[in-house]
């Protein structure tokens, strides 16, 4: 991956001295030797197919492979190309992209599809704007119009994967059929869709043709199940406050509570799975977002006379149509009842994986999950089997974590908290052997740790 001249990180060239195709190939080559790569597979979106074409045929010796989505040789049509195609682009459409650039243009043109996601849309735009400014980007489109490698394809002879998508929105599919016309060996596969951009519409499809083509093995994806940040709260002492209200302010209260975490979890990117009653499941892609979250929703109760607990775990959950389940919901869930009012407490996978992000962590106390093992009947009895997920396997090294302060000083540790208890198949015992510790860090925030480790019963 790498950003030519005059694009993204690379040094600024001027407009009207844009880089020839053999400088900007010769890029390659010099990424290729800085990085100290021998050889590389190339894998060239619509923007790059003129440069990886002129590399794998002047450096064979340097291309093991060679993969083109939407890749083109040409893009405009001759007496004998593309008859009947785009015979170039006018004023008018240059000055449309240069006059949008930093709207989402690029993405509006390559990948219509994607219009409707306002937050990729957003992204792209912030993308085009970091990568070449509005003038830049008006002079290498009339580039791309202008070039014509169809000379260098029967010179390339390293394998080659061809990835055309049938109802291409910009890139005329009919050049990329050219493409494994006329490249020795190349091997064309056609894709439904419209998006040319590598990475819209359709990109498992994309990726696993290219991970066949460049390892000989076909992936086998299991998309039932990812990788997640499991995040649990409920409302703290609820039967009470619902008995003190009366039936019609607790329902008010709570239609205002769930607003509240609702709105909270979309502004932290996270997944609303579904309500639990005075509470929510959710899900998010990254640890320190939930934690963030955890704490945001903390603060905002609390203007509605409410306080809450707060539960994160990090681990695979199997999808369930609207739903997860898995064993890593049920330690997440567990982790929740573990903690006390205005407490957010995680696990140890959690706290690893926020490193370096500020949030401060110290020691929780002593806690011992429940229910790690399944009861199956064997012979004439019934005895303790592990099975394959169960808390076992999944929390050998693991830690509850949460910001509870001892008497009002943050500075003291607190070795304390519900006894639940988590035995394994052969009747080990998970049980807290880390030294109380803590850090403090820029959020100055208190989250107490303890380790969850297996000992002999």
């Amino acid at each position: 991956m790498l950003d030519k001249r005059g694009t993204g990180l690379s040094d600024p060239v001027p407009v009207r001295a844009l880089p020839t195709l053999e400088e900007w190939m010769d890029d390659v080559r010099a990424v290729l030797d800085a990085v100290g790569s021998d050889k590389a597979a190339l894998l060239s979106g619509v923007g790059s197919s003129y440069l990886s074409l002129l590399f794998a045929a002047t450096y064979p010796q340097r291309t093991s492979a060679l993969a083109l989505v939407d890749g083109y040789a040409r893009l405009t049509a001759t007496d004998d190309y593309l008859v009947g195609g785009i015979t170039g682009i006018t004023d008018e459409q240059v000055e449309a992209i240069r006059g949008g650039w930093g709207s989402g243009i690029l993405l509006r043109t390559l990948a219509p599809g994607e219009n409707d996601d306002s937050s990729l849309v957003s992204s792209f735009a912030e993308y085009e704007r970091q990568s070449v400014s509005p003038g830049m980007a008006a002079a290498m489109l009339r580039l791309l119009y202008e070039g014509d490698v169809r000379e260098v394809l029967p010179a390339i002879r390293v394998p080659s994967l061809v990835i055309s998508h049938r109802d291409s929105a910009r890139i005329p599919a009919a050049s990329t059929r050219y493409l494994a016309e006329h490249i020795p060996g190349a091997r064309m596969v056609e894709l439904p869709g419209n998006a040319n951009l590598i990475w819209a519409g359709d990109q498992e499809a994309v990726l696993d043709l290219i991970e066949e083509f460049l390892t000989g093995i076909r992936p086998r994806r299991d998309t039932t199940r990812m990788l997640a940040t499991i995040f649990f709260t409920d409302i703290v002492g609820s039967t009470a406050t619902a008995a003190a209200l009366g039936d019609t302010r607790w329902r008010a209260k709570l239609e205002a509570f769930g607003e509240t975490l609702r709105s909270t979890i979309e502004q932290y990117r996270g997944h609303l799975i579904k309500n639990t009653g005075d509470g929510v499941l959710a899900t998010f892609d990254g640890p320190a977002r939930a934690i963030r979250c955890a704490e945001s929703i903390g603060r905002s109760v609390k203007e509605l006379g409410l306080r809450v607990r707060c539960g994160l775990h990090a681990g695979e959950v199997e999808l369930m149509g609207n739903d997860i389940g898995g064993i890593a919901v049920h330690i997440g869930a567990r982790i929740m009842a573990s903690a006390e009012e205005d407490e957010i407490l995680v696990s140890r996978t959690i706290k690893d994986l926020v490193v370096g992000s500020g949030i401060d962590f110290t020691d929780r106390g002593e806690h011992e999950l429940r229910e790690a093992v399944e009861k199956r009947p064997r012979g004439s009895g019934a005895e303790t089997t592990r099975r394959e997920g169960t808390l076992e396997a999944a929390i050998e090294h693991d830690v509850l974590l949460g910001p509870k302060p001892v008497n009002g000083d943050t500075n003291v540790p607190e070795l304390c908290g519900p006894s639940l208890s988590a035995r394994g198949a052969q009747g080990g015992v998970f049980a807290a052997l880390l030294p109380a510790a803590r850090s403090r860090g820029p959020h100055n925030s208190a989250v107490r740790m303890m380790s969850l480790m297996r000992t002999s019963a």
